[in-house]
């Protein structure tokens, strides 16, 4: 049974929207895409390149999905170690409104998302990873389905746009697992599933 990781790209104050591209999510008037990208150093890509080195298969959420679907077919080196995997690995995509997925091995899952994602680690080898998809990603943590978190946070503060831990989020524990910090400034750090939080008084 393959575990399910989410790796989140996240500013000081939270901010998950729209990392890679100003035009990528401007929802809700959102017009401060694309903040991640002036941090993308060669630290950066070699994590992201060990993170896809683990994946069996991607679940992703209807905008990611788009987003992904508009950009990577069109990467056809199969040296890059990215573009190889989600261009040949099975993706499913969470949504109610997509009427079809061109996508080469896509499924579009409509159904309770619990358990059709507890299906789909069952007969994944390797990793089951989400990437970006901010509202599956909470969607997820409401169902304790994600067992390892990587939060990769950039140096910067928008002060506004969507958050990975909403109002009302599931109050949850991790593991610290590893750690990092690129020569750009960014600090990734890695979280497994450890139940709910204790509390105590000093």
């Amino acid at each position: 049974m393959g575990k399910l990781s989410l790796t989140s790209f996240v500013t000081l104050d939270g901010v998950m929207q729209a990392p890679g591209g100003p035009s990528e999510d401007p929802s809700g008037g959102f017009d401060l895409g694309g903040w991640s990208v002036p941090y993308g150093d060669e630290d950066f890509g070699r994590f992201m390149t060990e993170v896809f080195d683990g994946v069996g298969a991607f679940l992703l959420g209807r905008r990611t999905y788009e987003i992904f679907a508009g950009y990577w077919p069109k990467m056809t080196d199969p040296a890059d170690p990215i573009a190889s995997r989600l261009n040949s690995l099975p993706k499913y995509v969470v949504s109610t409104t997509l009427d079809n997925a061109e996508w080469a091995g896509t499924t579009i899952i409509r159904g309770d998302l619990a358990e059709e994602v507890t299906a789909i680690k069952q007969r994944t080898d390797g990793e089951l990873q989400v990437h970006g998809s901010g509202r599956l990603a909470q969607a997820l943590m409401e169902h304790d389905l994600i067992d390892t978190l990587h939060v990769l946070t950039f140096p910067v503060v928008l002060g506004k746009g969507r958050r990975l831990f909403a109002e009302g989020a599931v109050p949850t524990a991790f593991k610290h697992a590893g750690a990092r910090t690129t020569g750009a400034g960014v600090s990734i750090n890695t979280y497994e599933l450890a139940g709910r939080p204790e509390y105590g008084s000093y």
